[in-house]
This record gives structure tokens, C-alpha cells and sequence, in this order.
């Protein structure tokens, strides 16, 4: 049976307006074919999502753990389930006061504690509340997939057939281009993020030079309407959504049990998909090495 791909764009607060953005699709050998995209309004439908039979694979952009320097400061629970549970117990308002009396504990200049993936991915701690609110997003997306019963390779055994990996869009993006590509606001909605938006999808959909065989660089596979739709949406959150499909389909044909993670990764924090520290780690899984061009 063909394993079904989700790539998710997530939403701490999932509305009309702003929904969780899913691009579904699977692999065949090195083309990742997009099926369609599917937008989750609120929880339920999101829920539904991680309770579809698999077999699955999702690749879903929102952190999956904590720093452990911080959950050690705080004295929190030292496993994941545990972790996840405490902070679900807690709630929003108490989860957020947590942070930001730990934040204000500590040394100006090294007030976020971060993961050990977040420095070579570049991405926020996920301490970080606003702009954008990585930790809400921990705190509403980490307890739905331990309450799915979902497998999060490297952190919780749970079914086999349904897989949770942690994405981040932007660590793909960056390797094709430093620009910014997206934004919420529409006076930012410009000429120069939608030319960056062009130079992603083009690379993704005619894929980079490589050698042949097994191996070789995976390919978006998009119509001419699902083309234009991500070029159009100034918000970013198709892509976003395909990025995140083919992190997934990296992942996928990486295989169990660490799916390309690393095998010693820190069952606290967990891990980006993709995320290594040399050009050879960042390029092996899709074949897009990091851009050169400084930011």
C-alpha cells in the first residue's frame, strides 16, 4: 500500500481566515506528486487529520519538544509524554507566564534557551511566543499528536503506520534562496516576495542537477493551477504546505526507524527534518544544497 504524504503549514489558532494548510500527496521513485491541498479551520478538522487510518507520513511545521536547558531550569517532566501532558495540563495562560517569567530569569542577550536543532536549521526557539509564536504552537499541536496515538520517531512509539516529523518550510527555502518569499501583512505583499515565491516553486517543480539512481533529488510534481496557486498566495502557506510535503517525502524514502533523523537526537527537544550541520547532510535527503548568497 503507496504511504500517503501530508505536508502541514500549522497554525497556533487555526480559522477561516487563517487555516492549517495540508498539501497531500506521495512518492513515486524521485517525483513527489501533489494530489491536493486541504485547509483545516479549527481543531476538530485538524484532529481528524491525525486520526485518518495510515499508512501516513506527515511532516508538520511546529516544534515537537522544548529546549532541555530549560526544561531542566523549570523542572518539568523529563520525558516527552510527560513534558507534553504538564503543559497541556497547565494551559495557555499559565504555560505563558511560565516562559516569560524563565525569559526575564535569564542574561539579556541569551533570553531564549534553544533546541540543539534550532541553531543549524535557524529556526526560533520554541520559547519564543510572538513573531511568530513558536511555543503556542508547541502547546496546541504537540499534545494533539501524543493524544493521536501517532508515532514521533525518536520521542514516542505509537503506531507505526500514522509517522509525525517535525518540519520547518524555510530550512528547504533558504537553500534555493535567501530572499523572503511570504508575509501576512499586505503592505509587505510586494513585487520582490513574489519573485522568491517564482525561484522556489520553479526549482522545486524542475528539480536540481544530480547524479542518478536511488538517490537522486526529489522533483515537485504540480499542476499549472497548483503552480499558480502557491505563486499567487502572497501569504506563503501553500508553499509552505509543499515544502513541508516534500520534507515528508525526504523522510519517507529515508525509511524507519529514524526516517533520517539522527539516531542520537535528543528525545526532549527532537529534531528538524533535514537539519544537519554540513552542506552534505543538508543536500542528502532533497537533494537542494544552501544557498550561498548571504542574507
Amino acid at each position: 500500500m503507496t504511504t500517503r504524504l501530508y505536508g502541514v503549514d500549522f497554525t497556533s489558532s487555526p480559522r477561516r481566515a487563517k487555516p492549517i494548510t495540508v498539501a497531500h500527496g506521495h512518492l513515486d521513485g524521485a517525483r513527489v506528486e501533489l494530489v491536493r491541498f486541504e485547509h483545516c479551520v479549527d481543531w476538530p478538522g485538524f484532529e481528524a487529520l491525525l486520526a485518518r487510518p495510515g499508512p501516513w507520513l506527515g511532516a508538520f511545521d511546529f516544534p515537537f519538544g522544548l529546549p532541555r536547558e530549560a526544561i531542566a531550569d523549570l523542572d518539568w517532566p523529563q520525558t516527552w509524554p510527560a513534558l507534553v501532558r504538564h503543559c497541556a495540563t497547565l494551559g495557555k495562560p499559565a504555560f505563558r507566564a511560565a516562559l516569560d517569567a524563565y525569559r526575564e530569569s535569564r542574561p539579556v542577550g541569551r533570553r531564549y534557551a534553544h533546541r540543539a536543532t534550532d541553531l543549524p536549521a535557524r529556526s526560533h526557539s520554541p520559547l519564543k511566543l510572538v513573531n511568530p509564536p513558536v511555543g503556542l504552537m508547541f502547546l496546541e499541536g504537540a499534545p494533539r499528536l501524543l493524544a493521536a496515538g501517532v508515532r514521533v520517531p525518536g520521542m514516542h512509539d505509537g503506531d507505526p503506520s500514522r509517522v509525525a516529523i517535525e518540519a520547518y518550510p524555510g530550512l528547504l527555502a533558504r537553500r534555493i534562496t535567501p530572499a523572503s518569499y511570504k508575509s501576512d501583512e499586505r503592505r509587505k505583499q510586494n513585487a520582490e516576495r513574489h519573485a522568491a515565491r517564482k525561484q522556489i516553486i520553479d526549482t522545486l517543480t524542475a528539480g536540481p542537477v544530480s547524479s542518478q539512481g536511488a538517490s537522486r533529488p526529489l522533483v515537485l510534481a504540480a499542476t499549472r493551477e497548483q503552480h499558480q496557486a502557491m505563486l499567487d498566495d502572497a501569504s506563503g502557506d501553500l508553499l509552505d504546505a509543499a515544502l513541508a510535503l516534500l520534507q515528508a517525502a525526504a523522510a519517507a524514502r529515508l525509511g524507519p526507524p529514524h526516517f533520517g533523523l539522527p539516531a542520537g537526537m535528543d528525545p526532549l527537544e527532537g529534531w528538524i527534518a533535514g537539519c544537519g550541520t554540513s552542506n552534505a547532510q543538508h543536500s542528502a535527503t532533497t537533494g537542494f544544497a544552501p544557498s550561498t548568497t548571504s542574507a
